[in-house]
């Protein structure tokens, strides 16, 4: 086949192209900014450029962004600080494209979703590879690294959070998808892609893609027993407890993770303040957010004032936090409520929960609530929507998971 003929082959289908600019933002949140954003676009444009406005405002979850986005950008009036206002806002602005560009995708195909999941599985195969060659020679010292919380460098900007999670909703997808691949080599690829990247997964050591992990094999071992499928989900339920004590005694940096969790609840018991330990900082983040809704419940102090007003609270309520300790509330709800308001709150509750109108009883709807919930969790311990990547990181595989829930129509 001939370049032009090839070409022409790849852009006379609309959901090709669309899978094209999919591929482009997942490279891009791994490698470059310039390249999501690009994809992004492209994506918005390909897919957008013949839909009626009307059609638009027929999509109820994406008004309910665009209200979760205006009250961010209505702060304006009432923050001091501009360019910390812009930057906020800014990294919402996903919110108004991406659902839109999902809810007019056309359907894929077994094959595009194949290539989808092949790619993304090279994509992350090549970030765990990256993360894990800095142990070579260096394992000593990355273990005592571990025992400080401090992991090894990752893609995404060293952002090993949403790495690690968007590993761990990868093999969320991966389970989901492997049924319907129709190729043995495939279906060898990707359930040896599911294992290393689990075992990755334990190396890496981050919360969050442990979290992530763990409840989402624990909810399918589950959701086998209710399917009346036993030996499965007895299997599944008994080889997550089996690699969780395993990983403990033969992977160094995920039993000092442990250790260390273990230490940080100790001195949160002891009554420390100093919030130098991830946890303990996340709840005295909680206990100044608080306070502060409380002195503005109505307009917030404001997007662009946010973080001045909870440093101005450390220093008040918590002076022993030293500067680089001091934190927005690490809780999505809470960082809302701090800069809008209760309004700006109730709004995006609505924007939150409307996905899960859609569900029915399929197995569609099971794994993207699965998805769903683990990045409900995600808004409950991280400011999840107030970095650029962690924006993208929510919506795509919301998105992308929902976008199967036509195939259960």
């Amino acid at each position: 086949m001939g370049k032009s003929k090839f070409l022409n082959l790849i852009f006379s289908n609309k959901s090709n192209i669309a899978l094209i600019c999919i591929l482009t933002m997942f490279a891009g949140l791994l490698v470059s900014r310039v390249a999501l954003t690009c994809g992004m676009f492209g994506l918005g444009f390909f897919t957008l450029a013949d839909i009626h406005p009307k059609k638009c405002f027929r999509n109820k979850w994406w008004l309910a962004g665009c209200c979760f986005v205006a009250v961010y950008a209505l702060t304006y009036f009432w923050s001091k600080d501009f360019d910390y206002w812009w930057h906020h806002t800014e990294s919402k602005l996903p919110i108004l494209l991406l659902p839109l560009c999902f809810a007019f995708l056309p359907r894929f195909t077994a094959k595009q979703y194949t290539v989808f999941t092949i790619s993304l599985a090279l994509m992350l195969l090549a970030g765990a590879i990256y993360s894990t060659s800095f142990l070579v020679g260096h394992v000593s010292y990355f273990i005592q690294e571990y025992r400080t919380s401090h992991v090894l460098p990752t893609l995404v900007e060293n952002d090993y959070i949403r790495f690690s999670l968007s590993v761990a909703l990868f093999i969320c997808w991966a389970v989901y998808v492997w049924p319907r691949l129709t190729n043995k080599f495939v279906k060898w690829f990707v359930g040896i892609s599911i294992f290393l990247l689990s075992i990755f997964l334990h190396i890496l050591a981050s919360k969050s893609g442990l979290v992530a992990l763990y409840l989402f094999f624990t909810l399918w071992g589950l959701y086998q027993l209710i399917q009346k499928k036993k030996k499965w989900g007895i299997g599944i339920l008994a080889g997550l407890g089996l690699l969780l004590i395993l990983a403990n005694k033969y992977i160094p940096t995920f039993h000092e993770r442990l250790g260390y969790m273990g230490f940080t609840y100790f001195m949160y018991q002891s009554g420390d303040q100093s919030g130098r330990y991830g946890d303990i900082g996340r709840i005295i983040s909680y206990d100044i957010a608080i306070k502060l809704i409380k002195e503005h419940p109505i307009s917030g102090v404001g997007v662009g004032d946010m973080f001045h007003e909870m440093v101005a609270a450390y220093h008040k309520w918590y002076p022993n936090v030293a500067e680089e300790e001091m934190l927005l509330p690490h809780n999505q709800f809470l960082t809302v409520t701090l800069a809008c308001g209760i309004p700006g709150l109730l709004i995006f509750i609505v924007w939150v929960f409307s996905p899960l109108g859609l569900l029915k009883k399929n197995r569609e709807s099971f794994f993207f609530a699965i998805v769903w919930l683990i990045l409900f969790f995600q808004l409950m311990i991280e400011p999840v929507l107030e970095i650029q990547f962690g924006v993208f990181v929510y919506l795509f595989f919301l998105l992308w998971q929902k976008h199967t829930l036509k195939i259960g129509d």
